[in-house]
């Protein structure tokens, strides 16, 4: 998708900061790595930065929107090479399936870069050459630890618990020959520009971080550049070495718009520098410490603000495939039937500076809540009266009272507050302040009550002022929620036939036309069964999950046995545990809660046995746990480990009870 500026009409904005029109507003994402699907989490950030940029547009701003995929490294080669495919095959596919996600969940950016695009790879030699011959990268060689998910060199002391320091997995010692960025010629030169521009990091926490943990203790030289894998953009001078993957990525934020070192196109010229660069939080360090510096070294101003937005968690955990807990856009577009319901979602449980949450429960609730109850049924039950009372027509606002100057003032107020939030990149806030509005708007239906009105004649003025106040505020809503819920906006807008659908029209309260007929009214969200959602959604999970008879036919074929050392078999802690306590979990037929006592005190485990056990028969029992397995989170409930039960012939469970006489906390050995 690529979205056409020229078709916005767009008169002025709000704030108190006034605009020059057609102001260009450059906001990129960053490019997503083509390794694997993304996750809800991935797509969160597209999703919140087409808010952001259609919010641009509304104020005015001639915005440019770039996103795209970092496709080299050392990762690719090695997942391609398990799929018995070329690198470029692995990576076309899967940057196709992102582009696909990305266009799924409407979002209008204007260019969509890869980095194994003939232009960009191009620019990247003449970058690293320019770099190179004014003595910036210079040769030597590398000897250090390496995480090859993360693309990241550490040293020792950077390691947390001797694993990677932002993904938590193991680093391989690597020694080769490599060439280096001199950090430190310009590390005093990007504090002295952090400290005089405070709203360059953010969210603040998010500067503290960086500068405290890496800019402070000094920054070591960075290594640029690979020999140990040839997937990458090749240094033409030196052809056995690739070019680093994170110097490779970031500069796609200048190709993307035609930068060049022997010469830029107009558009570079006119867009940069970026007004705006949304990351996650776990890539701060590259956007903000070596994107900056390389800048530098190219003489480029710097971005004006790079926002590090927080993680969206699976629950109270971080989406990982090899745990089960990820969640695809594209599966709960699906689910739920509508992508403005799952943007809404996003952009209203994400937290400012604080990691948010999802999962199905919550997912529905917020469904019913905010998008059946509070503005589906507020736009339906104003454009279904206008239509009985009024055959359709919307009635002029004749007989105003008190309580409407009310609701004016609040919708006036909404918009100034909004503007001020989405200004700051508050987007949950400002969902908030619009259904803050919407709910005013029910409390005002319930005060005037136009069903009573509607029994007097002598009412009907009033009738019919309430009722276009309603349309009012209802055009309102509509028009703050466009950046948001695009496609439910519009439908709302139609539905109520509004003339005035631009940012600018919500400086008065009257922009609906007295006299003009309503649409139909059409249900915009209908209210969703949880427990028959659940149901289906845990029904296809389980669908998905390999079947018993297939990991037998597999054994049958000879499919060989995974082999450890008693080194692998230490790392397991199994411990005697007595069951104290135990009950069905809440809607689920196949869940128990068991509180057990390991010797050490209490803990909860969920498992998966009620169709063979009952609480009542397990209560006192003595099993076997895992007592080191990572606590995750079983239908909401946390389980802190596992029981032992083997898997017999009918597919039955069977616990392995322990003899009383073995003391609860007891090792396995």
């Amino acid at each position: 998708m690529c979205y056409n500026k020229k078709e916005i009409k767009i008169d002025a904005s709000f704030g108190e900061k006034e605009l020059i029109m057609k102001e260009k507003f450059y906001l990129t994402t960053a490019i997503a790595y083509a390794s694997r699907k993304p996750h809800i989490g991935n797509t969160y950030e597209i999703v919140f930065a087409d808010a952001v940029a259609r919010f641009k547009r509304m104020q005015g701003y001639d915005v440019h929107f770039v996103t795209g995929t970092d496709e080299h490294g050392q990762k690719v080669e090695d997942l391609a090479k398990e799929s018995g495919i070329s690198p470029k095959q692995y990576v076309d596919s899967v940057a196709g399936e992102i582009k696909t996600i990305w266009d799924l969940m409407d979002s209008t950016y204007d260019t969509f870069i890869r980095t194994t695009d003939d232009y960009h790879e191009r620019v990247v030699q003449k970058i690293f050459k320019k770099l190179y011959d004014q003595g910036d990268i210079y040769k030597s060689e590398y000897q250090g630890l390496y995480c090859v998910p993360c693309e990241s060199f550490f040293t020792e002391t950077q390691l947390v618990d001797g694993k990677c320091p932002d993904c938590g997995r193991e680093v391989v010692p690597t020694k080769e020959e490599a060439y280096f960025f001199k950090m430190s010629k310009y590390q005093d030169r990007l504090m002295e520009y952090i400290e005089q521009h405070p709203d360059f990091i953010q969210p603040k926490s998010r500067e503290n971080e960086m500068v405290n943990n890496f800019l402070k203790p000094g920054l070591q030289d960075l290594c640029v550049s690979r020999t140990s894998f040839t997937w990458g953009v090749q240094v033409d001078f030196d052809p056995k070495h690739v070019v680093y993957v994170w110097l490779d990525a970031l500069v796609n934020y200048i190709t993307a718009i035609g930068y060049d070192p022997e010469g830029s196109s107009e558009l570079f010229e006119k867009e940069w520098p970026a007004d705006l660069h949304i990351i996650g939080k776990d890539i701060l360090r590259f956007h903000t410490i070596y994107w900056p510096i390389f800048l530098m070294a190219l003489d480029l101003p710097l971005p004006k603000q790079i926002f590090g937005h927080p993680w969206l968690l699976s629950g109270q955990d971080k989406m990982s495939k090899s745990v089960g807990n990820v969640i695809y856009a594209d599966d709960l577009v699906r689910q739920f039937g509508s992508v403005d319901a799952v943007r809404f979602y996003l952009l209203s449980a994400m937290p400012y500076a604080q990691d948010g949450s999802i999962t199905y429960e919550n997912v529905i609730s917020r469904f019913n809540s905010e998008l059946a109850n509070t503005l589906g049924n507020l736009v339906n039950r104003t454009v279904t009266m206008v239509g009985k009372y009024f055959d359709g027509a919307i009635p002029a606002p004749t007989a105003k009272a008190p309580l409407d100057e009310e609701l004016s003032s609040m919708a006036k107020e909404t918009v100034a507050k909004f503007d001020g939030q989405m200004n700051a990149l508050k987007t949950s806030d400002a969902i908030d302040t619009v259904m803050a509005f919407a709910r005013r708007c029910n409390k005002y239906i319930d005060e005037t009550m136009p069903w009573a009105l509607a029994k007097d004649e002598a009412e009907t003025e009033r009738l019919g002022t309430v009722l276009y106040n309603l349309l009012e505020g209802i055009r309102f809503i509509a028009v703050l929620l466009t950046p948001f819920m695009p496609t439910t906006a519009e439908e709302i807008l139609t539905q109520i036939n509004a003339p005035d659908s631009d940012y600018a029209s919500l400086k008065e309260f009257g922009g609906i036309r007295a006299g003009d007929k309503v649409g139909q009214p059409r249900v915009l969200f209908g209210r969703i069964d949880e427990a028959k959602k659940l149901a289906e959604i845990q029904a296809e999970i389980e669908s998905k999950l390999p079947k018993k008879e297939e990991k037998k036919a597999e054994k049958q074929q000879g499919a060989p046995a995974g082999i450890i050392t008693i080194d692998d078999f230490a790392k397991v802690s199994l411990r005697v545990a007595q069951i104290k306590e135990c009950e069905k979990v809440a809607k689920s037929d196949k869940l128990l809660r068991l509180i057990l006592d390991d010797g050490e005190g209490s803990r909860q485990v969920v498992s998966g046995i009620a169709k063979w056990y009952s609480p009542e028969e397990l209560v006192g029992k003595k099993v076997i746990i895992v007592a080191n397995l990572k606590p995750v989170k079983l239908r909401g409930v946390e389980s802190q480990g596992m029981i032992l039960a083997a898997d017999v012939e009918d597919g039955a469970a069977k616990v392995l009870f322990v003899d009383d006489s073995v003391p609860a906390g007891a090792k396995i050995r």
